[in-house]
């Protein structure tokens, strides 16, 4: 799935799987504060699989992680979590999860080159780079047990206003748990219920 002009290829770097950085770091820490021991979780676009092998280790938790990637579904078994092939939420069961936790890909791009690599596929989100968070949205509360929450990492790149307001058409109220800023954006942990 790879090519010449991909991402990969213009960073001067062969990988095929998202590696942990600032934003897997602000999640999973976000995530082991909030996740009980009795928890059934699911981590949508898993990637390394570090969000869900330290949500799992710090909790005592059951977590699933998930990606479209299969090489990040490799990485995740390796990392010692369970791992499904899957597109977002679209295979699990009606009320599954307690937890729900997300670190889309959110930089926005153009829309045709979105998929060039599985590079671009793990951090571009489409032309406003909300594409993909909002079909998480769409999507996400039906794999919620009634008492469950989504976590979801949103940058000031995307727009956390108007993640926060397409969620709220969805019928989630959020609320901010944690916020990071950088020199180019600033990353923001929501806590999405119903």
């Amino acid at each position: 799935m790879s090519d010449d002009s991909g991402l990969a290829a213009r960073r001067g770097i062969e990988t095929e799987v998202y590696d942990p950085a600032e934003d897997s770091r602000l999640l999973a820490d976000v995530a082991s504060d909030a996740v009980e021991s009795d928890d059934t979780v699911l981590d949508v676009g898993t990637g390394s699989g570090y969000v869900a092998s330290t949500v799992a280790a710090e909790t005592g938790a059951r977590v699933v992680g998930s990606d479209l990637n299969p090489h990040a579904c490799r990485r995740t078994r390796e990392a010692g979590v369970e791992a499904v092939r899957a597109d977002l939420v679209a295979p699990f069961r009606d009320g599954a999860f307690d937890a729900v936790l997300f670190n889309p890909p959110y930089l926005p791009a153009d829309a045709a080159a979105a998929r060039e690599d599985w590079m671009e596929v793990a951090l571009t989100g489409g032309e406003t780079g909300r594409e993909v968070v909002e079909a998480f949205l769409d999507d996400v509360g039906r794999v919620l047990a009634p008492s469950g929450y989504a976590l979801v990492l949103v940058s000031t790149l995307t727009g956390v206003d108007e993640v926060v307001e397409y969620a709220g058409e969805r019928g989630f109220s959020a609320a901010a748990l944690a916020d990071e800023s950088f020199p180019f954006e600033t990353l923001t942990v929501l806590k999405l219920v119903r």
